[in-house]
């Protein structure tokens, strides 16, 4: 049986915090996390070195909220930078593939700074190229509420990409930042996925074949990003299940279907979470109901989320995460070679068309 330690493990989409310090949860129920929240303890490393993580794409800059989309996402990269300068020898920033391997053979944890949402792009195409300086390598286009670059999953209308967002793929492609659908409404991923110049990647999802829910992709998106050369990544999330409570047997059975539309070579995982636990959940449910509420008065909450339903895995948590997925595997009958790149590899191949080696 192989372990994690045999693979190289990316999280498309995930985070690095420790939930149960005592800033984190006093933070909890907020409808706004700020990078200036996470608490990036011993803990939180030490848990993301056991668990065999090789990098992860963590979020960063807007999403939503009240705050100015340019200058907080400014401020959230003056974090990130600075949470790098404090751990020299645990964190590496990825800005190519080669930085994904460089991690993993210097037993760092690669981080990778994406958006989850691209209002900060404003009006200035010429503000792409400053994120890409800065060392941003992923931006999502919409969150679940459509933007002035196209329609969210939960925009009524489904309308696509707006002229402007047409513009934002080009430019996205020319800084060669990876352009991210997760989120997007159907019409906006599949008119993006035919545009771009280069492969996109849907970074955190799952399969709406199995799941109905508009926070999963069809097998149209997926196998049309897939032919292009894209990345698909399957979270840990609620939305596998349309009862809202997803268990890890869900996890395997969309990642399952996912490579039975898109093939092999383009399925991975981005969990949408952290390594480090929640401890004590009773607490974190007190909480959990408000957080919801929060999200959904202000319209950017997504079908399926609901106040008796956690927003991760309860079988698939914690430090243990990626070997129980990939024992998962195995006994689902994926041998190594399928494993190493669902775990990693698949991305790692995407992050070098798109990054560069």
């Amino acid at each position: 049986m192989s372990t994690a330690a045999d693979y190289l493990i990316i999280n498309a989409l995930g985070a690095l915090d420790n939930p149960n310090a005592a800033h984190s949860a006093a933070t909890a129920g907020k409808l706004v996390q700020n990078s200036d929240d996470l608490v990036i303890d011993a803990r939180t490393l030490a848990d993301a070195h056991a668990s065999g993580l090789t990098a992860v794409n963590i979020t960063l800059g807007y999403t939503l909220g009240d705050m100015a989309p340019f200058e907080h996402t400014l401020r959230e990269i003056e974090v990130w930078d600075a949470i790098l300068r404090r751990h020299p020898a645990d964190l590496l920033h990825v800005r190519t593939a080669g930085d994904l391997h460089r991690a993993r053979a210097e037993r760092r944890i690669g981080v990778i700074y994406g958006f989850q949402n691209a209002v900060a792009i404003g009006d200035d195409l010429g503000r792409i190229d400053t994120f890409e300086r800065l060392g941003v390598r992923v931006v999502q286009l919409t969150y679940n509420q459509a933007n002035h670059l196209g329609d969210g999953s939960m925009a009524p209308e489904n309308r696509g990409l707006t002229p402007f967002g047409r513009q934002a793929v080009e430019a996205l492609n020319d800084a060669r930042i990876m352009v991210d659908l997760s989120h997007s409404g159907e019409r906006t991923c599949l008119e993006a996925a035919r545009i771009s110049r280069r492969p996109v990647s849907i970074n955190h999802t799952g399969c709406r074949a199995l799941a109905d829910l508009p926070r999963n992709k069809t097998d149209e998106e997926l196998r049309l990003v897939a032919s292009r050369g894209g990345f698909v990544g399957i979270y840990f999330m609620p939305f596998l299940n349309t009862s809202g409570h997803a268990r890890a047997a869900d996890v395997v059975e969309h990642i399952v279907h996912a490579v039975n539309v898109c093939g092999e070579d383009h399925v991975g995982i981005g969990t949408d979470g952290p390594v480090t636990a929640i401890d004590d959940l009773d607490a974190y449910r007190a909480t959990l109901a408000e957080h919801v509420e929060h999200r959904r008065a202000a319209g950017v909450g997504a079908a399926g989320e609901r106040s008796d339903t956690y927003p991760f895995v309860v079988d698939l948590r914690g430090v243990d995460q990626f070997r129980e997925l990939i024992r998962l595997l195995e006994r689902r009958g994926f041998g190594p070679e399928r494993i190493a790149k669902i775990m990693g590899g698949n991305f790692a191949a995407y992050a070098e068309r798109i990054w560069g080696a």
